[in-house]
Protein backbone atom coordinates (compact mmCIF):
# COMPACT_ATOMS: atom_id res chain seq x y z
CA UNK A 1 0.00 0.00 0.00
CA UNK A 2 0.99 3.33 -0.79
CA UNK A 3 2.35 5.81 2.40
CA UNK A 4 1.56 9.35 2.87
CA UNK A 5 3.97 10.96 0.99
CA UNK A 6 3.87 8.89 -1.52
CA UNK A 7 0.43 9.72 -2.84
CA UNK A 8 1.68 13.53 -2.10
CA UNK A 9 4.19 12.99 -4.82
CA UNK A 10 1.70 11.07 -7.13
CA UNK A 11 -1.70 11.25 -6.42
CA UNK A 12 -2.26 8.55 -8.52
CA UNK A 13 -2.89 5.36 -6.79
CA UNK A 14 -2.19 2.37 -9.30
CA UNK A 15 -4.34 0.12 -7.00
CA UNK A 16 -7.53 1.92 -7.66
CA UNK A 17 -6.27 2.34 -11.52
CA UNK A 18 -6.24 -1.43 -11.72
CA UNK A 19 -9.52 -1.58 -9.74
CA UNK A 20 -11.29 1.10 -12.51
CA UNK A 21 -10.17 -0.74 -15.54
CA UNK A 22 -10.90 -4.13 -14.34
CA UNK A 23 -14.43 -2.53 -13.49
CA UNK A 24 -14.81 -1.47 -17.09
CA UNK A 25 -13.46 -4.16 -18.86
CA UNK A 26 -15.86 -6.69 -16.43
CA UNK A 27 -19.05 -3.91 -17.83
CA UNK A 28 -17.71 -4.28 -21.20
CA UNK A 29 -17.19 -8.35 -21.08
CA UNK A 30 -21.14 -8.65 -19.93
CA UNK A 31 -22.72 -5.80 -22.68
CA UNK A 32 -19.98 -7.46 -25.47
CA UNK A 33 -22.12 -11.36 -24.72
CA UNK A 34 -25.53 -9.42 -24.40
CA UNK A 35 -24.94 -7.55 -27.68
CA UNK A 36 -23.88 -10.81 -28.79
CA UNK A 37 -27.42 -12.71 -28.25
CA UNK A 38 -29.25 -9.43 -29.28
CA UNK A 39 -27.32 -9.87 -33.11
CA UNK A 40 -28.14 -13.46 -33.27
CA UNK A 41 -31.67 -12.87 -32.28
CA UNK A 42 -32.25 -10.36 -34.93
CA UNK A 43 -29.80 -12.58 -37.38
CA UNK A 44 -27.24 -10.09 -38.41
CA UNK A 45 -24.71 -11.59 -40.75
CA UNK A 46 -21.27 -10.07 -41.68
CA UNK A 47 -20.52 -6.48 -41.74
CA UNK A 48 -24.06 -5.53 -40.03
CA UNK A 49 -23.17 -7.75 -36.85
CA UNK A 50 -19.74 -6.31 -36.70
CA UNK A 51 -21.01 -3.01 -37.11
CA UNK A 52 -23.56 -3.66 -34.76
CA UNK A 53 -21.07 -4.89 -31.86
CA UNK A 54 -19.17 -1.41 -32.90
CA UNK A 55 -22.24 1.37 -32.17
CA UNK A 56 -22.94 -0.32 -28.94
CA UNK A 57 -19.58 -1.03 -27.46
CA UNK A 58 -18.72 2.89 -28.54
CA UNK A 59 -22.21 3.76 -26.92
CA UNK A 60 -21.37 1.48 -23.93
CA UNK A 61 -17.94 3.65 -23.50
CA UNK A 62 -19.82 6.86 -23.62
CA UNK A 63 -22.32 6.36 -21.27
CA UNK A 64 -19.74 4.78 -18.57
CA UNK A 65 -18.01 7.83 -19.59
CA UNK A 66 -20.55 10.20 -19.28
CA UNK A 67 -22.51 8.47 -15.66
CA UNK A 68 -19.11 7.75 -13.65
CA UNK A 69 -15.96 9.71 -14.71
CA UNK A 70 -16.76 13.39 -16.70
CA UNK A 71 -18.65 14.22 -13.31
CA UNK A 72 -15.63 14.59 -11.14
CA UNK A 73 -13.15 14.82 -14.00
CA UNK A 74 -14.42 18.07 -15.33
CA UNK A 75 -14.73 19.22 -11.56
CA UNK A 76 -11.28 18.76 -11.19
CA UNK A 77 -10.39 20.85 -13.68
CA UNK A 78 -9.29 18.30 -16.72
CA UNK A 79 -10.32 19.09 -20.04
CA UNK A 80 -13.85 16.85 -21.69
CA UNK A 81 -12.63 13.22 -22.45
CA UNK A 82 -9.79 13.28 -20.36
CA UNK A 83 -9.59 9.76 -18.47
CA UNK A 84 -5.79 10.16 -16.74
CA UNK A 85 -7.29 10.50 -13.53
CA UNK A 86 -8.94 7.49 -13.47
CA UNK A 87 -7.19 5.31 -16.13
CA UNK A 88 -3.16 4.80 -17.54
CA UNK A 89 -3.82 5.97 -20.67
CA UNK A 90 -7.01 7.56 -22.80
CA UNK A 91 -6.59 4.59 -25.23
CA UNK A 92 -7.12 2.19 -22.63
CA UNK A 93 -10.29 3.48 -21.75
CA UNK A 94 -12.03 4.18 -25.32
CA UNK A 95 -10.93 1.42 -26.96
CA UNK A 96 -9.51 -1.37 -24.50
CA UNK A 97 -12.93 -2.79 -23.96
CA UNK A 98 -14.19 -3.08 -28.15
CA UNK A 99 -11.12 -5.47 -28.54
CA UNK A 100 -11.44 -7.36 -25.54
CA UNK A 101 -15.20 -8.24 -25.64
CA UNK A 102 -14.83 -9.16 -29.86
CA UNK A 103 -14.34 -12.93 -28.24
CA UNK A 104 -17.41 -13.03 -26.15
CA UNK A 105 -19.63 -10.85 -28.88
CA UNK A 106 -18.63 -13.00 -31.53
CA UNK A 107 -19.45 -16.65 -29.57
CA UNK A 108 -22.48 -15.33 -28.38
CA UNK A 109 -23.42 -14.10 -31.40
CA UNK A 110 -22.95 -17.36 -33.72
CA UNK A 111 -24.69 -19.65 -30.40
CA UNK A 112 -27.51 -17.59 -30.79
CA UNK A 113 -27.90 -16.93 -34.84
CA UNK A 114 -27.67 -21.06 -34.48
CA UNK A 115 -30.08 -21.26 -31.83
CA UNK A 116 -32.61 -18.91 -33.62
CA UNK A 117 -32.12 -20.17 -37.21
CA UNK A 118 -32.38 -23.71 -36.75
Amino acid sequence: MSTERELQVAPIVPESVMHNTKALSNIQSLTASIFGVAAGILGLESYSGFLFYLIFSILTTMLFYTVRVAPTSLKSGLGPFDTSRYFRTQYEFWTGGIFGGLAGYILTWTLFYGLVRA
